[in-house]
């Protein structure tokens, strides 16, 4: 399968170039066109227990969709949900986290599962957190442009939560604050997390949770007069 992403950062769109009878699988509503000849086939990947445990720790849909093509070949393009960026990940079985809501696509080889996680308390993203390991091209999407860093073995980073798309599973992780208290009160930053290598972060430079809390404000309130 070849991929390319068009149009990037804002309003980045993938197109899966695949082989005949090649399939892809992508997250519920990420489709946004395909050619002749493409099938489709709804289904809950890895049984009922392993989608309920994506749907309620991962917060991905219940039923993935597998994308494949005719004997002909053909082309399947996917978008994430907000204005933002994908980035293309190669898993050569290795593992990478990915923050909830963030998984696009992915081949038949990688496989994504939901896991109560360390690692996604730390940073910040709850008890759960995607992980995707195995073989083969991996695509997650962002809120905004993704930023690549890639961290020398013992070198620390720091990212506010919000910002942090996916990490190599060889990435340590442990929350911290911004400063000292009056900084973590009054700075608007809070908690933040440091991250530390070896390993690769992917960042997206626009949070969702700022979107929500600048939305809220702007809302007309209701007049009960």
């Amino acid at each position: 399968m070849d991929i390319e992403i068009l149009h990037r950062p804002s309003y980045s769109l993938a197109v899966a170039r695949l082989a005949p009878n090649e399939r892809v699988r992508a997250e519920a509503g990420a489709m946004v066109s395909y050619s002749a000849g493409i099938e489709i086939e709804t289904k809950m990947e890895g049984g009922l227990f392993k989608s309920l445990g994506r749907a309620v720790l991962g917060g991905e849909s219940l039923f993935q969709n597998f994308w494949k093509a005719g004997p002909q070949g053909g082309e399947v393009t996917l978008a994430p949900e907000l204005p933002g960026d994908i980035t293309l990940l190669e898993l050569a079985g290795n593992t990478v986290m990915v923050q909830i809501g963030s998984f696009m696509a992915a081949e038949i080889g990688v496989e994504v599962d939901a896991k109560l996680s360390g690692k996604a308390f730390m940073a910040g993203e709850g008890l759960s957190i995607l992980e995707a390991r195995g073989a083969g091209k991996l695509l997650v999407s962002s809120y905004g442009a993704i930023y690549e860093k890639t961290l020398a073995s013992g070198e620390e980073y720091i990212v506010d939560s919000s910002h942090l798309v996916a990490f190599d599973g060889t990435v340590k992780v442990q929350p911290r604050t911004v400063g000292g208290l009056k900084s973590t009160l009054l700075s608007g930053e809070g908690l933040v997390i440091q991250l530390t290598g070896p390993g690769r972060l992917f960042i997206q430079t626009r949070s969702p949770q700022a979107l929500i809390n600048w939305i809220i404000p702007q809302m007309p309130k209701s007049n009960h007069d």
